[in-house]
This record gives C-alpha cells, sequence and structure tokens, in this order.
C-alpha cells in the first residue's frame, strides 16, 4: 500500500470514528499560530537579493509589528468566538493546531460552491453570463493581440538603427530609461530607504495612468537622483577597489568632483599607514639580508 494512501485513510477513519466535523478552508476563517520573525529568517528568505544589514533590519521592524497584530489577534481568537481545530494539508499530510470559525455566508438560490461563470461551458450559461463569457474572451484576445504588436513593433525598431541615430536623448526617452531603470534596480526597501517613491500612490491606477501621471510630473532631478543612487550601489567590494576595477574607478574618480577634499583627507590617512607598515618592512629585510650574508 502506498504510503499517501496509507495516510488518507487514516485521516478518513480518525476523523470518522472521532466525530471530528471536516469542513473546506473556504467556508472558514483560521488563524494559525504566527511564526516570529527573526534576521536570520530574513537573511535566508532574501539570500539572492544584495540587502545590507541595515535594509535588512528596516525590513525586521516592519514584520514585526505584522507578527505582533497577528500574535494578538491569535491570543485573543477565543474571545472572538473562534473554536480550535486543525489544518490539514493534503500535499503534505502535516497537521497544524489552529483557531477556526465558520463563515457568515448570506442566504441565497445559489450554492456557495457554484462554479465560477469562467469554467463553465457556453450552453451551461444564462444569456446574461454569456455575455459576460464574451467580453472576457476578447478581453483577452486583445491582450494576446498587444502582446503580438508589442514584440513586432520593438523588433522592428531593434533593426532599424535607432542605436546608431545622433540626437539628444528626447525627453520621453529620459523617462522610459528612468522607468526602466527603477523597475529593475530598485527594490521596495530601497525606495523607503533613499526616498526613491517615484510613482507615490497608485494602488488605484491602472499602469498607463502611473506612466501618464509620470510623464505629467517629471523633471530632469528625478532622472539625476536615480543615477546617482544606482552609482552608489553598483560599486563593487570585496577583492574590487578603486584601483583594479574599472566600474570602480569611474565611480571614485567621478564623487572627486563633489567630495575632493574628504576623499583626499582619507587617501593620506591610508597613505600615512602604508608608509608607516613599508617602513616596518624594510628594516625587517634589512636585518634578513644582513643576516644571510653573515651566514
Amino acid at each position: 500500500m502506498r504510503l499517501d494512501h496509507y495516510i488518507r485513510c487514516r485521516w478518513f477513519s480518525v476523523t470518522v470514528l472521532s466525530s471530528i466535523k471536516v469542513y473546506l478552508l473556504d467556508d472558514l476563517d483560521v488563524i494559525e499560530k504566527p511564526e516570529e520573525p527573526t534576521l536570520e529568517l530574513l537573511k535566508e528568505k532574501y539570500r539572492h537579493y544584495d540587502y545590507t544589514d541595515e535594509e535588512l533590519q528596516e525590513d525586521l521592524d516592519e514584520v514585526l509589528k505584522d507578527y505582533h497584530e497577528k500574535h494578538q489577534s491569535y491570543n485573543s481568537a477565543i474571545d472572538n468566538g473562534f473554536v480550535k481545530g486543525i489544518v490539514f494539508h493534503p500535499e503534505s499530510y502535516r497537521f497544524k493546531d489552529c483557531y477556526v470559525k465558520i463563515k457568515d455566508i448570506e442566504t441565497s438560490d445559489s450554492s456557495s460552491h457554484t462554479i465560477p461563470v469562467s469554467e463553465r461551458k457556453m450552453a451551461d450559461c444564462t444569456p446574461e453570463e454569456q455575455i459576460i463569457k464574451i467580453k472576457e474572451r476578447e478581453q483577452r484576445k486583445q491582450h494576446i493581440e498587444n502582446n503580438k504588436l508589442f514584440e513586432q513593433a520593438t523588433s522592428e525598431i531593434r533593426e532599424s538603427g535607432y542605436l546608431d541615430l545622433d540626437k539628444a536623448l528626447s525627453k520621453d526617452e529620459m523617462i522610459a530609461i528612468t522607468i526602466s531603470l527603477f523597475e529593475n534596480n530598485v527594490g521596495y526597501i530601497q525606495q523607503q530607504k533613499y526616498h526613491l517613491e517615484f510613482f507615490g500612490n497608485t494602488s488605484k491606477m491602472s499602469k498607463e495612468e502611473i506612466y501618464k501621471d509620470f510623464r505629467t510630473h517629471f523633471k530632469k532631478e528625478i532622472f539625476n537622483k536615480l543615477i546617482r543612487f544606482l552609482l552608489i550601489k553598483q560599486v563593487h567590494f570585496g577583492e574590487s577597489n578603486h584601483t583594479n576595477n574599472l566600474t570602480n574607478i569611474a565611480f571614485y574618480q567621478a564623487m572627486k568632483g563633489f567630495y575632493k577634499a574628504k576623499m583626499e583627507s582619507t587617501e593620506q590617512k591610508f597613505e600615512k599607514e602604508t608608509q608607516t607598515r613599508a617602513e616596518r618592512i624594510q628594516e625587517r629585510i634589512v636585518k634578513l639580508e644582513q643576516k644571510a650574508q653573515a651566514e
């Protein structure tokens, strides 16, 4: 007997013999005991992202607030009409204690488990539902056509000699590169830390509306700030420095235009340490040479 079949049989026998009532999750409000977030868990979750410890700590502070709210709801579940229950996960066959409450379902002539219109055959739908299906299909076809149109237009532009244009960037090109760099390089935590909320509150706006609003309020200062953010974030540390890495060399020289005095002060400090170390090394070499000659 396969293990999964055995577990199903055991689960069925336990529920029947113990008179446990079984509900689908869609019919219940479920409160599970939240797991307390830690810095180690966040580091594992974001291991593929280049987040600093400071950025992770800021994220931890945010999720800890959410954790405390969920923990408070868990502790007050009994007072709010919940009862003890067990969540069974059919894929992993694991059980977890929780608090549950049956959802309040408004009485209606239709079943609460009616098959969605999108999943029903056209012949099984009412005229009103058929209209809905026709509009949804047309909307999907339009989406697919837009995909094809954009792909074809982009291919034609790539082959048209666009890269060889001998013109300054237009305003719309500046806007396009700003949005592209922002969308592909700036994460949520970085947006908060460096005040890079370029689009404002977009929760009730479509993508086209977001673009139109951004274009209306676009200023070159926005582009400058984004480029400077990328300059300070996309340098390389470790074995790379301002003498052996092209990106770092360019960044270092660019910053001297703004912070020359401060950078030269730092350089003098390191040069002094280097000179002191060099003198000690030379003294040691002289002693070793004298010892070698004596032998």
